[in-house]
């Protein structure tokens, strides 16, 4: 089954969805983002009370223990928003067994990712797959490490960010998210696939 990161790796793994007839499900997990550039991840929060932190980053910079409880508490506020947005009360599908592919827009720190995963983790798959467009060969060798299998599409020498791997990288709206979540939620495969 897919399970996709939202925002961005929804139409990603609504499409991996759907081409392989594979259920589909949403993993929500919020990076924790610098307070002055968001963008770069000191960690990330996922369901389960789960927390990832980049501790080689956070001593790097000096981040202190209460501005990271600052941006995780926001974030939380944030994960529980687009959890009731998103599914409307449905609970996460059942993964106990299964393969379980996780798929995201790109990984850059790979935080939320290895969120992702350890979420998944808790949950008893059979085995975690990662499948994005494009990573850093850093980030793969990484999550290879934690995920049974790790497959991406551009692994550049120069990466800079998942963006411009994009033609578009427009924030993906809640509403799209909802919506493909809605049109492939729980639909149950027609043919089994062994991957």
């Amino acid at each position: 089954m897919v399970l996709a990161l939202p925002r961005g790796g929804v139409p990603v793994g609504y499409e991996i969805a759907a081409a392989l007839n594979l259920a589909f499900d949403i993993l929500v997990v919020r990076k924790l983002g610098l307070p002055n550039h968001a963008e770069l991840a000191m960690g990330a929060i996922a369901g389960d009370g789960i927390r990832v932190l980049n501790y080689e980053l956070i001593r790097w910079l000096n981040i202190p223990d209460q501005t990271i409880e600052t941006v995780a508490a926001k974030e939380a506020v944030e994960l529980k928003r687009r959890e009731h947005v998103y599914r409307a009360g449905a609970p996460p599908i059942d993964v106990t067994d299964k393969t379980v592919i996780l798929v995201d827009d790109g990984i850059a720190t790979a935080s939320s990712m290895r969120a992702a995963v350890e979420v998944s983790r808790h949950r008893n798959p059979a085995k975690i797959i990662i499948a994005v467009p494009t990573a850093p060969a850093s980030s793969i060798e990484e999550l290879g490490r934690e995920a049974d299998a790790v497959l991406a599409y551009i692994t550049p020498e120069d990466f800079v960010g998942v963006g411009q791997w994009y033609d578009n990288f427009g924030q993906v709206s809640d509403e799209t998210v909802r919506d493909l979540y809605q049109r492939r939620k729980r639909a149950p495969p027609e043919a089994a696939h062994d991957i």
